[in-house]
């Protein structure tokens, strides 16, 4: 049986996952579950996103060997650049496809939550290409540190809104684009941007983002004479960077499965099993079941939960999830500047930051490593830090 199988009927991965929303969006879940099975088995939709993700967002994206750092680390280091897709990152994958297949549906409206600004920034990429409007819920303290990418929101023709309730990160983003989904669920598409929420939209993002596992997968065997990598590491938020790379190694390798959390948002670490934003998964909360504040450098993993089948992974041991702290990061993020030429985005670094630390235990090892966006967007920030 394989392990990347579909969830359950209930949209379940062993006991995480789920789909626990308000009684008025269960229909709106089950139209989109409809939608994406009919799309997915359809090869018009296939071909057609294919083009777009090939023509448009540049794929397939390249293998990047590191040899100046692989040599100082005493290992073979290997980067997937999805840094290299338009607009930055990994997430234009599945952004284009849930755009695609909300226009599908007859839906006229996007409505996104963001962190880092990454998703955001595709969502509104892809409403401007596909005619749709689009509203962005950003937390108040990411829409300061990540100024940059609300600019290019606005100028992509999207509305962006400020949220200042809770801690004012990405969890309280989650939050209002949800709201705003419940209340105008017939013309409007909520593109959740990661492996999370209510079924199925765990499931379908990974499949959205498969496409860097199965790329990766094909790319390795030919630059390494029909092996694998040793390891395959990635940075954990929500998780969809890391979903999208680990499957093409969960069922075809040995590969061990390394993704990387923040110290301050350490779900899989430190979590137990909870609901938030509908979906059963690994969750930080106090002794009373409140969900605890996530902390972290980068913005796009200040999350305190994460996606449900990176749960499962753990449980069953097939991925492991260790921390590393905002000191370590900022140390490889400017390692990787300064070592490669090439400036990776904080979330990144996160899995660089991992690598440097255990390399001493990898001699010789071959290590995957998902470059999945550009720092960018964090230079702004990155200058305060380092004055």
């Amino acid at each position: 049986m394989s392990i990347l199988d579909e969830p359950s009927v209930e949209g379940r991965f062993g006991e995480f996952g789920g789909r626990f929303v308000p009684e008025t969006l269960v229909p709106a879940c089950q139209e989109l579950e409809a939608a994406f099975r009919d799309a997915w088995t359809d090869p018009t939709f296939r071909a057609e996103l294919n083009q777009l993700l090939s023509e448009y967002a540049g794929r397939p994206s390249m293998l990047t060997e590191c040899h100046n750092l692989g040599r100082s680390l005493g290992i073979r280091l290997i980067l997937k650049r999805e840094d290299l897709n338009h607009t930055g990152s990994h997430k234009i994958n599945n952004v284009l496809g849930q755009a695609m297949l909300a226009k599908r549906m007859g839906k006229t409206r996007l409505v996104a939550e963001t962190g880092a600004g990454q998703h955001g920034v595709a969502s509104a990429t892809a409403a401007a290409l596909l005619g749709m409007s689009c509203k962005v819920y950003m937390g108040a303290v990411d829409v300061e540190r990540q100024s940059l990418n609300v600019f290019r929101m606005k100028l992509l023709g999207a509305e962006v809104e400020a949220v200042h309730s809770g801690s004012r990160t990405l969890k309280d983003a989650v939050n209002e684009a949800m709201r705003d989904w419940v209340a105008t669920v017939s013309e409007t598409h909520y593109c959740l941007g990661s492996v999370m929420g209510p079924h199925p939209y765990p499931w379908m993002v990974r499949e959205f983002q498969r496409i860097i596992g199965e790329e990766a997968h094909a790319q390795c065997r030919e630059l390494l004479h029909g092996e694998d990598p040793d390891f395959v590491v990635a940075c954990v938020g929500g998780g969809s960077n890391a979903m999208g790379i680990f499957s093409g190694f969960i069922d075809t390798s040995t590969a061990r499965l390394i993704g990387v959390e923040p110290a301050g948002g350490a779900a899989v670490g430190r979590g137990v099993p909870g609901v938030v934003h509908g979906m059963r998964s690994y969750l930080m909360q106090d002794e009373y079941g409140q969900v605890q504040e996530a902390h972290s450098i980068s913005a796009g993993l200040d999350y305190p939960g994460v996606g449900p089948e990176h749960s499962y992974l753990a449980s069953i041991g097939r991925a492991e999830y260790p921390t590393v702290t905002d000191a370590e990061v900022i140390s490889a993020f400017q390692l990787m500047a300064r070592s490669e030429g090439i400036i990776p985005a904080l979330e990144c670094a996160h899995a660089m930051a991992w690598i440097v630390r255990e390399a001493p235990k990898m001699q010789g090892k071959v290590v995957l490593m998902n470059l999945s966006g550009r720092g960018d967007k964090d230079v702004g920030q990155m200058m305060e830090i380092l004055g």
